[in-house]
């Protein structure tokens, strides 16, 4: 299991980094696309479209986001439409149970996100390494805080490995990052369109405002993995799929994500 991950790691790196530092942003843009795809045909099996239904489904939404692309969308999303998404969250949240809408209302949040990551790429490498580097300091974070104070459960009828001392402590490690960065950024001066999202965000609402919105990302990134944990408790599934050997599938690797994507470029607007 250990060396599936390391090689399948490790052959993500190779795909994923030369598109990241690519001086355009397409090339980005596309790897997304595919994962997106990939991701919406895995929502489509644990929410009852096996088979062909599922193919057709991550056709639609890879349809979805191509002709968004072709509209120029893709790297100039008014941000009216982040601000949207945090409303699709929301109801998207209380719609989770029944199945139908669960098909709908993930098109709707898988295509945000790949518009996200696309924007973000378009910001710069260090603007969407930033968003990213939130979740993972914050998942990195939780688990070693769960694991060593963890007794009383943050939901465990969705996900019995969560606990609250695991989600502070992935706050923690959030905040702690923040400042780290938009302190890194400064000593550097480094310019607007160069900076992380932590500076930029600091720039307009100033660093007590940055952290807050920051802290709101970390919890939206819990909400992120226990919606997907909870869809895949209702179809029995321990992974998304087996796409990615020994990591599962790519909604297991993206789920924290997806509402802290748009919702980062949501606060970069204010």
């Amino acid at each position: 299991m250990l060396r599936q991950r390391v090689i399948t790691a490790l052959v993500l790196l190779a795909v994923l980094l030369p598109a990241l530092f690519a001086t355009v942003a397409w090339p980005f843009a596309a790897i997304a696309l595919v994962a997106v795809a990939a991701a919406g045909w895995e929502w489509a099996r644990l929410n009852g479209l096996p088979g062909a239904g599922a193919v057709a489904y991550g056709a639609v939404l890879a349809g979805l986001c191509v002709a968004t692309w072709a509209a120029g969308a893709s790297t100039a999303t008014p941000p009216t439409l982040w601000w949207m998404a945090l409303l699709a969250w929301v109801i998207g949240g209380a719609l989770v149970l029944p199945r139908a809408l669960r098909a709908a209302t993930g098109l709707l949040l898988l295509w945000l996100t790949w518009l996200a990551l696309s924007n973000a790429r378009q910001a710069g490498v260090a603007f969407l390494l930033s968003v990213l580097c939130i979740v993972w300091a914050a998942d990195i974070a939780a688990y070693f805080g769960g694991r060593a104070f963890g007794r009383r459960k943050l939901a465990p009828a969705i996900s019995p490995g969560k606990s609250w001392a695991g989600a502070w402590s992935g706050l923690a490690g959030a905040l702690l990052l923040a400042l780290a960065w938009w302190a890194s950024d400064r000593a550097l001066a480094l310019p607007a369109d160069g900076a992380s999202w932590f500076t930029q965000v600091a720039g307009r609402i100033g660093v007590a405002g940055m952290l807050l919105a920051t802290a709101f990302l970390a919890a939206m990134s819990i909400v992120g993995d226990l919606f997907e944990s909870l869809v895949k408790r209702s179809a029995g599934a321990k992974d998304s799929s087996r796409l990615l050997p020994g990591h599962g599938g790519v909604l297991d690797r993206i789920d924290a994500l997806l509402p802290v994507l748009p919702l980062a470029l949501a606060l970069a607007s204010l």
